[in-house]
């Protein structure tokens, strides 16, 4: 009997995401990524850049560079609405980063038996999570702004 293991829910590992839409699609990105978020601001385009590459704007006196997800999704291009956002990511190696989303819409904390690890579905997904009765795309940030900066 001294071996059994109460396994507690407490422990499960939990993770918090922003859960943002992009056309259609709800989507969840690692809260640990997320710098700060801003509103559409007046994005500088910087010649011969990849098609995605929207251009960049100044932070606080920070140059940062602004990608848009929708076309590195091969999506339909951003249409900028009053919900539309700047998601700036912070990435180890390659410093700020924005991204563009449709709308932040709240975030949410997911544990690990709420996430489905998928192997399939894009390279730029690396799980579903179910939050009540809504899917969420979960994105593999480094997948995403791999090659941009």
């Amino acid at each position: 009997m001294e071996n059994l293991r109460v396994v507690d829910t407490a422990e499960k590992i939990r993770k918090q995401f922003i859960v943002v839409k992009v056309g259609n699609e709800q989507y969840g990105i690692d809260i640990s990524y997320v710098d700060n978020i801003v509103r559409m601001q007046k994005i500088t385009r910087v010649p011969k850049a990849q098609n995605y590459f929207k251009g960049v704007i100044n932070l606080r006196g920070e140059v940062v560079p602004v990608m848009s997800i929708r076309i590195k999704m091969n999506l339909d291009d951003d249409i900028y609405t009053n919900a539309s956002r700047i998601i700036i990511l912070k990435l180890e190696e390659k410093g700020c980063i924005g991204i563009i989303v449709d709308e932040v819409k709240e975030v949410v904390t997911l544990s690990e038996d709420e996430i489905e690890k998928v192997t399939n579905r894009g390279r730029f997904i690396n799980g579903i999570g179910t939050h009540g009765d809504e899917l969420i795309s979960l994105f593999e940030i480094n997948c995403v702004v791999g090659e941009t900066v």
